[in-house]
């Protein structure tokens, strides 16, 4: 095969495995996100870390109903320990994708980028 053909190949495998263990990883950051509490299912994200500390900050600390992830209203008894185990998980998940992101982003091959996984 021709050596500029066979770099071009190999090239490409790497894109290919590159982009899918971006997707692979960032698709496990967002199951780690997913938080069950009181009977409800949260997303875990920037929004919804920002409203129940503002809820926290208003005065509103137990017994707060809250939206869930799929519209329906959940009753939270604790607002402060749910924001601090919201909090927990967050960085906890972000932390995990941050350390993978740079194990994949420094690797240059497919077979580094497999060993990975």
């Amino acid at each position: 095969m021709d050596e500029k053909l066979k770099k071009a190949l190999d090239f490409s495998n790497l894109k290919k495995t590159l982009t899918a263990r971006r997707e692979h990883i960032r698709e496990k950051l967002e199951s780690r996100l997913i938080y069950g509490h009181a009977g409800g299912i949260f997303n875990i994200d920037h929004t919804l870390i920002t409203f129940v500390q503002m809820l926290i900050d208003q005065g509103r600390k137990t017994q707060v109903p809250v939206i869930d992830s799929n519209k329906n209203p959940i009753l939270i008894p604790d607002l402060e320990k749910f924001r601090d185990e919201i909090f927990d998980r967050y960085f906890q998940a972000l932390g995990e994708y941050f350390t993978e992101y740079e194990k994949i982003k420094s690797s240059r091959t497919v077979e580094k980028l497999v060993e990975y996984e």
